[in-house]
């Protein structure tokens, strides 16, 4: 026993000199090549093939196009000081063997990852590249992201999982990116293959509303065997400035709202405008440019991240605004299956004009197909104004709902609902729960 107890302390010995010669080694490192500020944006790859480190410097020019300024390095020049001095940082990282992490990545993984670290001051994503013909899919990437969030780090948007350099995720991944440089215009990396929809119904939703006018759409497609989705997957629509024009934009996202039961692809999109007053690209073309039977082009993106799960299990599901549009479509696969532990906590700006899609989901809950609603008004002056309050003062239900074995499933705004609603949900379950719900797939969000 002596002589195994004298190994232990060798051991955790040596882990404990070989973490301070890589501090210090690294620390002398950062000092050369000077340390990242608040004012940019670090962007690492951990790249075995060379892929990876092709898509940090796309990143980082994305990045640059938009005004900011992008450190790239490779993650064995990264310091544990420079990832605490950053206020965001964006991995590109890949998966090789049978979950291995990159040769280059191995020192970072054994030393830096062995243990949280104070991360607290940090925004990041995680571009995570793997093969699904291996067990491991990701296995890096999926522990980089899972590391980041036990050191306290906040995620800039959910991490992407990329299957065999598919075009689609990458793309997800530039509308990340260019969203976090303000940069919205730039080309799309590869054009998606879209297909030939139509409008066939555009209904305004939001009548009277204080806020931006929000449009129910249904699409149809040209060739009907397009009809082919899951509820939580994403339409992809190649914008135009006007019907006469034959260039194409670059690609908007939009959460799916219908089942192809449905016989049309149905979305929830609200009209922006920039600055000046001028018409948002995606929402300017669907809600006004184009009109009822004028041909649009539409790709549908796998989204298994928010799929919903196959079981009967609770499911508590929480949104605001156009993120009904995720939630619906999750809904009505539920409720098809004959699943109807659900529980949806939506909130808009008020009761009487904002509602959207809000019959139906009364109309549901009367015929049992949602076990409880909350909806919350955020300009009626009285009650929770937003759905993460709402989820403090349910803090008992929820723990209880999470404790029988719900999954958790967000949709809508990343700049406020989304974090409000991480909050929430770590003062109620605790961010160990927390965690422990988003590594077991638990805990999932469509948010943009």
């Amino acid at each position: 026993m002596i002589a195994v107890e004298a190994l232990r302390i060798g051991v955790a010995g040596g882990l404990v000199l070989a973490w301070v010669v890589f501090t210090v080694a690294f620390a002398r490192r950062g000092v050369r090549g000077g340390g990242q500020d608040a004012g940019g944006i670090l962007v690492i790859h951990a790249s075995q093939t060379g892929f990876a480190t092709e898509l940090a410097d796309r990143t980082a020019g994305a990045l640059r196009a938009g005004g900011l300024e992008a450190d790239v390095r490779a993650i064995d020049q990264l310091s544990p000081e420079a990832l605490a001095r950053a206020s965001r940082a964006l991995f590109v990282a890949s998966t090789t063997g049978e979950g291995d992490a990159p040769d280059a990545a191995t020192g970072f993984r054994t030393l830096a990852m062995r243990a949280p670290v104070a991360l607290q001051g940090l925004g990041y994503g995680v571009l995570a590249l793997g093969d699904r013909d291996y067990d491991d899919f990701c296995a890096f990437g999926r522990e980089l992201d899972a590391w980041l969030r036990a050191s306290g780090a906040t995620p800039l948007f959910d991490r992407v999982d990329v299957d065999n350099g598919d075009a689609a995720s990458l793309r997800h991944w530039q509308h990340h990116v260019t969203h976090l440089a303000g940069n919205v215009g730039m080309a799309d990396w590869t054009r998606p293959a879209y297909q030939s929809w139509r409008i066939v119904e555009r209904r305004l939703l939001n009548a009277g509303s204080a806020g931006r006018p929000c449009y129910h759409l249904a699409l149809a497609p040209d060739d009907a065997a397009h009809l082919a989705w899951e509820a939580g997957d994403i339409a992809e629509v190649g914008p135009r400035h006007a019907r006469t024009d034959a260039t194409v934009l670059p690609h908007r996202e939009y959460s799916i709202a219908s089942l192809p039961s449905d016989g049309a692809l149905h979305l929830v999109v609200r009209q922006m405008r920039d600055a000046d007053g001028r018409l948002g690209m995606g929402s300017g073309w669907l809600t006004e440019h184009a009109r009822i039977g004028d041909p649009i082009d539409v790709r549908v993106r796998r989204n298994a991240g928010f799929h919903a799960p196959p079981d009967d299990r609770p499911l508590l599901l929480i949104g605001n605004g156009t993120g009904i549009a995720g939630l619906r479509a999750l809904l009505k696969a539920r409720i098809a299956r004959g699943h109807v532990r659900n529980w949806l906590l939506f909130g808009e700006r008020h009761a009487a004009v904002d509602r959207l899609h809000v019959d139906e989901l009364e109309q549901w809950t009367a015929e049992g197909g949602i076990e409880r609603l909350d909806l919350v008004w955020s300009r009626e002056g009285r009650g929770p104004r937003y759905v993460q309050e709402k989820l403090r003062m349910a803090a008992a239900e929820v723990r209880g709902v999470v404790a029988e074995g719900a999954s958790v499933y967000v949709c809508g705004s990343l700049a406020g609902m989304a974090p409000g609603v991480d909050a929430a949900l770590r003062e109620v379950l605790g961010d160990a729960t927390v965690n422990d719900l988003a590594s077991s797939g638990r805990y999932r969000r469509d948010v943009y």
